[in-house]
């Protein structure tokens, strides 16, 4: 027979721990309903482990706001599909017949044009971009606190996300309702004192400062609020920074 080394009962133990440590956090997620969407798998202990802590220790925490001085001077518009002949028209009318769709789980539904949207009230944060491939850039975005939207929507109380499209198919994401609440939620209509250019997102962006880059989608025209979520998704369903 073999004999075994100190450092592999060591390792063993560890890895033991770490398992049986994971157990525990995802029974302690559980009890408190903090089981994020992409749960199952070989990450999905990981995954639930982050969200649960991040969500029980920074619940309503803020992400940092920066002085103006701060600003970056040439931020970086990262690249996307070419636009979809719908986005090109729209754009051609200057956006007046862009639409903004709130559906779902909610006592009202709500079709909301660009000047309805202006017409709330309006916010600016100075904010950091951070892209999941490492760059970043910080901006100031200039909106309506999405929280709002919501209430003049009437969100029923059984809703546990949020489920958002931009017009550009293949892109939309989700978000549960304590960053939906969060107060640095914006659907943001400008960007350093002028309006939302199209390559940052432009006529109307998601932004999700506390979360990475991914999160904060482009060219929004529905939010869907719904109690359960089916994961597909590239990168974790949360992406908390």
């Amino acid at each position: 027979m073999k004999p075994i080394s100190r450092r592999a009962v060591i390792t063993s133990g560890l890895a033991a721990a770490g398992v049986a440590g994971l157990a525990v956090a995802d029974r302690i997620a559980g009890r408190h309903g903090l089981i994020p969407p992409d749960c199952r798998g070989i990450y999905g202990a990981g995954e639930t482990l982050t969200y649960a802590a991040h969500r029980l220790v920074t619940r309503d925490s803020k992400a940092r706001e920066f002085p103006r001085n701060m600003i970056s001077k040439n931020p970086f518009a990262n690249e996307t599909a070419p636009p979809s002949d719908q986005f090109k028209k729209l754009q051609a009318g200057g956006f007046s017949d862009w639409r903004l769709t709130i559906d779902g789980m909610v006592a009202h539904p709500m079709t909301l044009s660009l000047a309805d949207l202006r017409s709330l009230p309006t916010h600016s944060q100075i904010t950091e971009v951070a892209c999941e491939e490492g760059w970043s850039y910080v901006a100031e975005w200039i909106g309506t606190p999405l929280s709002g939207v919501l209430r003049e929507a009437g969100v029923l109380p059984q809703v546990r996300y949020l489920k958002y499209f931009s017009i550009q198919p293949e892109w939309s994401d989700s978000i549960d309702m304590a960053d939906a609440h969060h107060p640095q939620t914006f659907l943001t209509m400008g960007m350093n004192d002028g309006e939302l250019p199209v390559g940052f997102g432009g006529p109307l962006r998601l932004r999700v400062p506390r979360q990475l880059g991914y999160k904060s989608v482009k060219y929004i025209t529905r939010i869907t609020a719904t109690d359960e979520m089916k994961f597909q998704g590239e990168y974790a369903w949360f992406a908390g920074i």
